[in-house]
């Protein structure tokens, strides 16, 4: 049976695993589901065939695109940094909060990329995947793992549901870290203009954005 591949690696310590295979599945153009600092996500490198795959697999429209998880300012070459988003930046990464950040030269595929021409992007604090966006040296598409109007999986056996029940066969690979910590999802900040703004306030909350940036605009959620 073409079925999603898990591999486990529950109470492994993830600096001593040989990520050598994953990171060779990603750049053959493989899906990953893997465990983040929020909740389990599904991703892929930036091959045009595999987002294709996983926008519909996701039932994503191309006014939803994907996010990024890069290893710095320098996994995210040609993408506008203002003095704002690297202040965020070095405060809040690795962590929880997307900065969404201008692509004025258009550097990045229509899958991650707004129809305003906007990249979001987070650093990931979680060692695995930190570790795999580091190893593979190349940004890792981050959109969590469930189906449409689901609950994000939290724990590997839900990921691999997930997984098969989203189609994914063989060409999907599940890194089982078990049980993952409740967690709100990414504090989301749009970087674009000249005043930051909040988009979606979540593990981050908007009080300890203003002590950085007293001026950011938004103080609700949406």
């Amino acid at each position: 049976m073409n079925e999603p591949r898990r591999i486990d690696v529950r109470g492994l310590d993830p600096a001593e695993l040989d990520l050598g295979p994953v990171i060779a599945h990603l750049a053959g153009g493989g899906l990953l589901v893997y465990p983040t600092e929020t909740v389990y996500g599904i991703g892929c490198h930036l091959h045009a065939a595999t987002l294709e795959t996983l926008r519909w697999l996701k039932l994503r429209g191309p006014a939803d695109p994907f996010l990024l998880l890069v290893s710095g300012r320098e996994g995210a070459p040609g993408l506008v940094w203002t003095a704002a988003a690297l202040e965020m930046a070095r405060i809040f990464w690795p962590g929880a909060l997307t900065l969404v950040l201008a692509d004025p030269g258009g550097r990045f595929p229509g899958a991650v990329r707004s129809a305003k021409g906007a990249v979001a992007v987070r650093r990931s604090s979680h060692p695995l995947a930190a570790r795999i966006v580091s190893e593979s040296g190349e940004a890792l598409v981050s959109t969590s793992a469930n189906a449409h109007g689901e609950l994000p999986a939290r724990n590997g056996d839900a990921a691999l549901t997930v997984a098969r029940r989203l189609g994914g066969g063989s060409e999907t690979w599940v890194l089982d870290a078990g049980e993952l910590p409740w967690s709100a999802p990414s504090t989301i900040v749009d970087c674009t203009g000249p005043v930051p703004s909040l988009v979606r306030e979540g593990s981050i909350p908007v009080d300890r954005l203003r002590c950085v940036l007293p001026e950011i605009h938004g103080a609700t959620a949406k």
